[in-house]
């Protein structure tokens, strides 16, 4: 996932960039508000961390700016205000998450999963790749309209997989999309779901490739059922 990290404090937003670079997001870092509207501007984004307290334009003028165009772009506030009216009115300018310094790494990583869990559910009609058909609000995948029996690590895989479809997706972020914060996911269970979902995939019109030392890709193929 691509982040854009708006904090004019270079420690947090020098920390925050490396440890979400671990953790296999692209991370972008602005450290005033033009900066941030200037990048937003420029690029998509997955997800925004938004400090308020920011020099030239607050957090919350970028924040209005945002929505004021109709972007729905997910933004998480990260802000030292932990004020009731505070967080009432950000959420009401259309902040998806309010977190108030200082937070630890788990929970941070915890609500951008949350975050971005909802923002796939509210994505506007199903996704098609080959014979296959995400319906996200329903978690349910189909293939030719009968429902791909999965566990629901297997759904989670296969759907960030389709969510990004014909870009590689790294483990790390198959993990952050499979976990919670405090639960673990080891590499080799990575592969394990990778394989079991490989098999229920014959016939779908998609596959599964691997990218070694990247991670994977869900690619649309040429229909392979005999005539």
């Amino acid at each position: 996932m691509r982040l854009l990290i708006v904090e004019d404090d270079t420690q947090i937003g020098d920390s925050l960039c490396s440890a979400l670079g671990r953790a296999g997001h692209a991370v972008d870092v602005a450290r005033n508000g033009l900066e941030a509207e200037h990048a937003l501007a420029g690029a998509e984004f997955d997800l925004v961390l938004l400090d308020l307290g920011l020099p030239g334009k607050s957090g919350t003028e970028v924040l209005r700016a945002l929505r004021a165009r109709g972007s729905k772009t997910p933004v998480i506030v990260i802000t030292a205000r932990d004020g009731l009216g505070e967080r009432v009115d950000t959420l009401d300018l259309g902040a998806d998450d309010y977190l108030v310094k200082p937070f630890e790494l788990a929970e941070l990583q915890a609500r951008i999963r949350a975050v971005l869990r909802r923002a796939v559910a509210n994505t506007a009609g199903p996704v098609q790749v080959g014979r296959l058909r995400l319906m996200s609000e329903r978690k349910t995948i189909e293939c030719d309209g009968a429902p791909l029996e999965l566990s629901p690590r297997e759904y989670g895989l296969l759907e960030v997989l389709m969510m990004r479809a014909g870009t590689v997706v790294s483990k790390a972020q198959i993990e952050e999309h499979l976990c919670n914060w405090d639960d673990a996911l080891a590499e080799s269970a990575i592969e394990l779901y990778v394989h079991r979902v490989r098999r229920k995939l014959d016939r779908a019109g998609a596959e599964i490739r691997t990218a070694r030392g990247f991670g994977y890709m869900l690619v649309a193929i040429e229909d392979k059922t005999p005539a």
